[in-house]
């Protein structure tokens, strides 16, 4: 397992972009996945150290140019590439904010031809609706809300708890309830680690959700609606 901190340091690659995960300052990071890092840094008995972004893909950058020994990432197809990941520890939902007075009410109907969607590059429901959608268009840019109150887009994607917050301070805008996805957030290190260590990280995290580490966790950052994963 010490090759997950093979400088003597775990770095630990954390996402500020997320508000659900991470909270904070990349000076003073806080949130179920700075938790998580020190709680891996102390079951290895080394210190940690702290790399925070503003986006997940440049989270994941870190990770695969070798930067940063674990990374805390929703599981999809496109990252398990290069990344291997533990079950998840949370789930959050994908979901639309649109306009007041836009005709669609569901997820389906968003899929339609010449929708555009806006989302944060990079993200994990850039990668999902990329991969999914069958008729919409996605429209990247450094967050969902921004390029689709800037481009007067059809709908905007995100995670549900600052969509909601969008919404509720952006009036002429309404939420579409229904979610689009579920996102399953893990921890992720490289896939060249020794055969002992990937296990190491899935049995941690499994302990972790059953014994309430995560929950608390969650209460103790203000995102008590965040679900805690079920067993893996």
């Amino acid at each position: 397992m010490m090759d997950l901190a093979p400088t003597g340091v775990l770095r630990a690659s954390i996402n500020l972009g997320n508000p659900v995960l991470a909270q904070g300052t990349a000076d003073e990071p806080a949130g179920v996945t700075v938790d998580i890092a020190r709680e891996i840094a102390g079951r290895l008995d080394v210190p940690v150290e702290f790399l925070c972004f503003d986006a997940a893909r440049k989270s994941f950058e870190a990770m695969t140019e070798g930067k940063a020994d674990i990374c805390f990432l929703a599981i999809d197809p496109a990252r398990e590439a290069e990344v291997a990941f533990t079950a998840p520890y949370v789930v959050i939902e994908g979901v639309y904010a649109v306009p007041e007075d836009s005709p669609f009410t569901t997820p389906a109907e968003v899929d339609s031809p010449g929708t555009r969607i806006g989302v944060k590059q990079g993200s994990a429901y850039d990668l999902f609706l990329t991969r999914t959608l069958q008729h919409a268009t996605v429209v990247r840019g450094l967050e969902g809300t921004f390029v689709f109150q800037a481009e007067r887009l059809d709908a905007a994607a995100g995670i549900r708890q600052p969509i909601t917050k969008f919404v509720a301070a952006n009036p002429g805008t309404r939420l579409i309830d229904e979610r689009f996805m579920q996102i399953q957030q893990a921890v992720g290190t490289t896939k060249s680690r020794d055969p002992k260590t990937v296990p190491f990280l899935c049995g941690l995290i499994e302990e972790l959700k059953a014994n309430g580490f995560i929950a608390e966790s969650l209460k103790r950052s203000h995102q008590a609606d965040a679900a805690v994963a079920p067993p893996a």
